[in-house]
């Protein structure tokens, strides 16, 4: 049972903090992605993962890293984007790694275009007191790029055998 909710609400929460806090800090703190790698060995070990899947899962975190941290250089995402890409790709594997990173970059393009729409317009003046909004307004800030790998992973996860392997009639309500 306690397997069973982590892996149902281990990775989803940490990606929407993840989402959070990128959205309100423009930041994402290095304990998530330590958590999603954490999280990911102590799960992989205590359902029975073997270690060449285990070692394909961590392939395709390094291969996501050495592709974001490329993209990270160029300047087209943040160093903490680029981490939390990494991490929860070792979620995926590549079994889900190329739907995950699709859906990751429609959704950020079209983040991307939104934030750069709202930036045109003038931010009311009763609005300036949220610091949030006026940093995620400002021409000089980044795209919280979080938000799209937020949601790119909570589209893709419940498709992968972490959720395949619970018995979720054990949860529901009778």
């Amino acid at each position: 049972m306690i397997l069973d909710l982590l892996r149902l609400l281990l990775f989803p929460t940490l990606m929407a903090f993840a989402a959070s806090s990128d959205l309100l800090t423009m930041t994402i703190s290095n304990r998530v992605s330590l958590l999603l790698i954490a999280g990911f060995f102590v799960l992989a070990v205590a359902t029975g993962m073997g270690l060449t899947e285990i070692g394909l899962h961590v392939a395709a975190g390094a291969t996501v890293l050495m592709l974001s941290f490329t993209c990270f250089a160029m300047g087209w995402i943040g160093g903490g984007d680029a981490k939390v890409a990494a991490a929860s790709s070792l979620w995926f594997g590549f079994g889900f790694l190329l739907p995950y990173l699709l859906i990751a970059s429609v959704f950020g393009g079209i983040l991307t275009l939104l934030l750069l729409q709202f930036r045109q317009w003038p931010l009311p003046a009763t609005l300036y007191s949220q610091s949030w909004l006026t940093r995620l307004h400002s021409n000089d800030s980044g795209i919280p790029y979080g938000i799209a790998l937020a949601l790119a992973a909570l589209l893709v996860y419940p498709e992968t055998d972490w959720i395949g392997a619970v018995d979720l009639a054990r949860f529901a309500l009778h």
